[in-house]
């Protein structure tokens, strides 16, 4: 694949989830390259003149009043990384790790943290490399940078902590030994400009956003076989509609379903059986439409964060200056995480609701009730549902915005925090929540499929159900359908059925 060229200004969401997931290599731009050397004299520079530098001739937090000498400029670096590594919990996924890996690498590219080239070059080294250090993902107030879990990224680099290399979870030496790599000492500001940033609340937030998108754009495929499951009125979703209330995005999934449903012989108009849908079929671009504004709202965000210089102090070597700031503080990935919640949180809602429509014999139109095939001796679907309320409702705890909350730190020097990280943690359990709700909504709804006319869906649904029926047959006799649900919920995350669709369809919106 063709490397991805670090320069600090032009990384995209893709090539963090290209780098993620597909292990796209790295390589450091020259340009970047001059920048972060250059920025490397002016700090060796302000420790030989014994200026008063935040974390560089001071201690840090509430030591900031406390002055280091030169000699010891070094061992406040190491010092620093080891009695922060205090994080806890799970370790991080690889591709989450791969990805703070790129965003670190990307931010000391862009020259104003005073990072030596060969640290930085360590750190994508062990990217391409696949060395993947262990970072437990509690621990973080998302202020003074994702310091905790951050630091035990670092520690691998010291030739300490620990890091997965080849499937096995090594001593962070072993780990470097065994790919061919050697350890850094940390020279004067480098742990610093490690673990000040908002590296870890960004890569989980891009990668649950990328999940997201692929989540918002199937869910229009899968209400739409829905839809037809249930003979729906396709009429709410007119162009005329939309644009007497013209939000862009409530605009684009109207004609996504209008697409996704062309060829249909399923569907049916006003006053054919019904004359109007309940909501969660009418107002389909009304809901997932304002799901996908959140979503905009997030991508704007993290664009920005993922070429940022977001550690301190940040050294400017054009002006010649040095200035203490807070580019750390984690409130605008904070407030977009929590937003994010929200609206994926409402796009499971609204499933939820249409698998009940699906299964309840009342609400369906004149399908089994349960989609049983034999009911009352078999419970069929019954339970898909109950299953799909839970998950909802434990979104719904889950949604409650983190960024809220502030704890002081540091003897209240660190007075106000954003907890973005802990906001990006619960995104990512809403998202895989969402996958399964809908991967429930799915298998109900080719399942109604079956008792209709599976053959006598759109194109485009059709693609979509022959990828849910690729790994689930139909449930004409009970069984347990966990794994079901398992396995189709991590096809939707992966985009493979998306991309299905889409080859009929066309790109969506």
């Amino acid at each position: 694949m063709t490397p991805i060229v670090l320069d600090g200004e032009s990384l995209t969401l893709d090539m963090v989830a290209e780098a993620a997931f597909e292990y796209r290599p790295l390589i450091l731009s020259v340009k970047a390259s001059e920048r972060v050397a250059k920025c490397r004299e002016m700090v060796e520079e302000l420790v030989a003149a014994g200026q008063v530098v935040y974390g560089v001739t001071t201690g840090f937090g509430k030591f900031s009043d406390v002055l280091i000498s030169a000699q010891d400029a070094a061992k406040l670096q190491v010092n620093l990384i080891r009695s922060h590594a205090c994080a806890v919990g799970s370790p991080m996924s690889e591709p989450a790790v791969r990805a703070l890996m790129l965003l670190r690498a990307n931010a000391l590219s862009k020259g104003n943290s005073g990072i030596r080239p060969v640290t930085l070059q360590l750190l994508i080294d062990c990217i391409n490399k696949r060395v993947h250090p262990v970072v437990p993902e509690q621990g973080s107030l998302g202020a003074s940078g994702d310091l905790a879990p951050l630091s035990h990224l670092a520690l691998v680099l010291m030739g300490e902590g620990e890091a997965y290399y080849q499937g096995k979870r090594l001593p962070g030496a072993k780990a470097l030994e065994q790919a061919g790599l050697k350890p850094i000492a940390l020279q004067a500001k480098e742990g610093l400009a490690l673990i000040n940033g908002t590296q870890i609340m960004t890569s989980i937030g891009t990668l649950v956003f990328v999940k997201a998108l692929r989540l918002a754009k199937i869910a229009d495929a899968i209400a739409s076989m829905t839809l037809e499951s249930l003979r729906g009125i396709p009429d709410a979703f007119a162009e005329e509609v939309q644009l007497a209330r013209p939000y862009p995005e409530q605009i684009g999934v109207a004609r996504n379903l209008r697409t996704l449903l062309k060829g249909s012989g399923l569907t049916t108009r006003q006053g054919d059986i019904r004359v109007q849908d309940a909501y969660s079929l009418r107002c389909l671009p009304q809901v997932h439409g304002a799901t996908r504004q959140v979503l905009g709202y997030a991508l704007d965000k993290l664009s920005v964060e993922i070429n940022a210089a977001t550690d301190n102090p940040l050294l400017f070597t054009q002006e010649g200056l040095v200035v203490s700031g807070g580019n750390f503080h984690g409130q605008p990935i904070a407030f977009a995480m929590d937003f994010m919640k929200i609206g994926m949180s409402e796009l499971a809602n609204i499933s939820e609701r249409r698998t009940e429509r699906l299964v309840n014999p009342a609400l369906s139109g004149g399908l089994p009730a349960f989609l049983s095939h034999n009911p009352g001796v078999g419970s069929g679907l019954m339970i898909m549902q109950y299953v799909s309320a839970s998950l909802v409702s434990e979104n719904k705890v889950l949604a409650h915005p983190a960024s809220v909350d502030s704890i002081p730190s540091s003897a209240n020097q660190e007075d106000h925090v954003s907890m973005g990280t802990t906001a990006a943690r619960h995104a990512a359990q809403v998202i895989d929540n969402v996958a399964k709700v809908l991967a429930i909504e799915l298998i109900c709804a080719a399942e109604a499929a079956d008792f209709v006319g599976a053959d006598r869906l759109a194109p485009a649904t059709r693609a979509l159900y022959n990828g849910v029926r690729s790994i689930v047959p139909p449930v004409v006799d009970d069984r347990s359908t966990s794994s079901d649900i398992e396995r189709t919920a991590n096809a939707l995350l992966s985009g493979k059925w998306l991309k299905a669709v889409e080859a009929v369809s066309g790109p969506l919106y």
